[in-house]
Parts: structure tokens; sequence; C-alpha cells
């Protein structure tokens, strides 16, 4: 009985950890999924692109587009500061003019603190990427 029990546990924390956070629209319309992995989905489950580990951001076939720097520094595949994710959830660009806030329940606001969207449990520079600064 133990053992079951154990392995029922096991299964469930397996899951949790691999399940996909869900973006949505500020209507909570689902507009994709990132992964644990950093693989970024459409509301299809189709992958559009990848955040790696190290903060390389890829497209859907792993071309480079982008960084995500230790400091919050979002870089364009030159290596050119886009913009800047502050602790606080303050996301800027690159002339340091506030574009939004991503709060720590995963709102994501814009300049106006108009709500824009949701991305709960979404590391809070993988969120600025999606909703301020890459297209997918």
């Amino acid at each position: 009985m133990k053992k079951a029990l154990f392995l029922l546990i096991l299964f469930l924390s397996v899951s949790i950890v691999l399940e996909a956070q869900t973006l949505q629209s500020k209507n909570y319309n689902t507009t994709g999924y990132i992964k644990s992995d950093g693989t970024i989905q459409d509301s299809n489950y189709k992958t559009v692109g990848h955040i790696k580990n190290n903060g390389t951001i890829q497209t859907k076939n792993h071309s480079t587009i982008g960084y995500i720097k230790s400091d919050g520094t979002i870089q364009n595949k030159n290596y050119s500061t886009v913009g800047y994710v502050k602790e606080d959830g303050t996301v800027q660009n690159r002339n340091y003019k506030t574009m939004g806030y991503i709060k720590d329940d995963g709102t994501v606001q814009n300049s106006n603190y108009s709500t824009i969207g949701y991305a709960r449990g979404v590391r809070k520079e993988w969120a600025a990427v999606v909703y301020f600064f890459f297209e997918y």
C-alpha cells in the first residue's frame, strides 16, 4: 500500500512539474502556453518558440532571436538591448521608458496599468519576452 501511495504522489508531482503554464488575454482567453522547459506554444499547442535555461530566445526552428541576461536585460540576436525587466516586474524599453508590468500574481499590465493578459506561474522575464518584446 505504501509503495502504491508513493508512486501516485511521485506521478502527480512529475505531472505538475511538466505541465505548461497558460498564457491568457485580458478576457482570460488562452493565447498560448509556456512549458517548464521553455517551449512556447500557441493556443493549439503548436511550438512557436523556445526560451532556453541559459536565456537564449529562439524561434520554433531554433534560430536565435534574442537573449535574456541574468540582470533582466533583453537583447536581440545582435546583442543590442531592446529592453529591461526589473525585479519588481517593471518592463522598460531600451530607453528606460516603462512599457508595462508583470505582477507577482502573473497579471500583465500595460504602462497605464490596464490588464492585457495573464501569465500565472511564468517567470517575469519569460512573460515580458512573450507579451512585450518578441511576436511569435
